[in-house]
């Protein structure tokens, strides 16, 4: 087998493993970038316990989120009903694994059918020198990094929806890369808030010198936040509506659904893989769009949509009803909802508070 070395592009503790022509990436509208531990696999790091059979796992054993799979399939549906073309869905993976686990990561989303264009690797090798050792279990600076690198290699115009999750600073480090590419802070400003996260020396220098190699302007379309942990999912609303906490991959395949990503029979496959293989019950497919409208996520011309058809299709009981009537449709652009009746925080903020975490 040969060395993991000889297929990787390495910048410091950043690793990237490319599948797809970097012409093909060029020419992708919409991409899809999602987190691995947690977000997509169901990874435990808790424990050393825990981390050497994460490390021994083979590709078949390794576990996903509930309904990850079929979502991913779905988006994939999605892409190659709308581009009419053969290029796969544009997706790509970031984990802090090392780069040793690459190839049974790469082997367990192709199990799924999934076939990414690209996987970053964390070589936590290059972090076991006595003055880089705190750098082991921070992610900030190594997701901004794969974040940036990313960037460089997509087109200027690019939409990217992201997936995280909330045991690590996923909310963070999607927002702040917004801000970086998009220019909304200073660089004196972005070094404090860097710095506040443990992101210095080469990396902070990395950081900024990706970002003179981007276009100034956000291509973040949508976050995704998978509550993992459990947080209190207004403790995001100081990231702005753009980013969506997700309490299950059928809330985000609605929200999906909402904006156009998804058809119907997309969003059915996600609600039935959740029912058939993970022991879900219909009471919580009923809570899960109940919360979504009393968060002001889901319309009441998406929900007047969809309710019949899902309860046609027995994913949700005949007589289950709503606690609250949806809010309208207020702004939509090109499909996608942006603004219901009585919202009042903005899509994105102008000035997002990183350093206080009230969660």
């Amino acid at each position: 087998m040969s060395d993991w070395r000889d297929r990787a592009e390495v910048m410091g503790d950043v690793v990237f493993f490319s599948y797809n022509k970097p012409k093909i990436e060029l020419q992708s509208e919409e991409v899809f970038v999602w987190d691995l531990d947690k977000t997509y696999l169901d990874t435990k790091f808790e424990t050393v316990k825990g981390l050497i059979r994460t490390a021994m796992e083979k590709a078949f054993q390794k576990k996903n989120v509930p309904g990850t799979a079929s979502l991913a399939l779905a988006l994939k549906d999605y892409v190659e009903e709308k581009y009419k073309d053969n290029k796969g869905l544009a997706i790509y993976f970031i984990t802090a694994s090392p780069p040793q686990l690459e190839s049974k990561i790469h082997e367990k989303v192709q199990l799924d059918g999934v076939e990414p264009y690209g996987i970053f690797c964390k070589d936590n090798m290059q972090n076991l020198r006595p003055k880089r050792l705190w750098r082991l279990t921070k992610q900030v600076g190594y997701k901004l990094q794969a974040l940036m690198q990313m960037r460089i290699r997509l087109k200027d115009n690019v939409r990217q929806i992201l997936w995280g999750d909330d045991s690590e600073s996923d909310a963070v480090i999607y927002s702040l890369y917004s801000d970086i590419c998009a220019r909304r802070r200073s660089k004196d400003e972005l070094k404090a808030i860097l710095r506040h996260f443990h992101v210095v020396g080469s990396q902070m220098d990395t950081i900024f010198s990706l970002q003179e190699q981007i276009p100034a302007d956000d291509p973040v379309e949508k976050i995704y936040i998978n509550l993992a942990d459990d947080t209190d999912s207004e403790y995001y609303l100081k990231f702005g509506r753009r980013l969506m906490p997700s309490f299950n991959s059928f809330q985000t395949a609605l929200d999906l659904h909402q904006d156009r990503r998804l058809g119907f029979d997309q969003l059915l496959s996600v609600a039935q893989d959740l029912l058939t293989n993970f022991e879900f019950t219909r009471d919580e497919l009923e809570w899960s769009i109940d919360d979504l409208v009393r968060r002001k996520i889901l319309s009441f011309e998406t929900v007047e949509a969809i309710l019949p058809k899902l309860k046609e299709h027995g994913m949700i009981h005949e007589l289950f009803s709503l606690s609250m009537i949806p809010k309208a449709a207020v702004t939509q652009v090109g499909g996608r909802v942006y603004e219901l009746e009585g919202t009042f925080e903005p899509w994105v903020p102008e000035l997002i508070d990183y350093t206080h975490d009230y969660r």
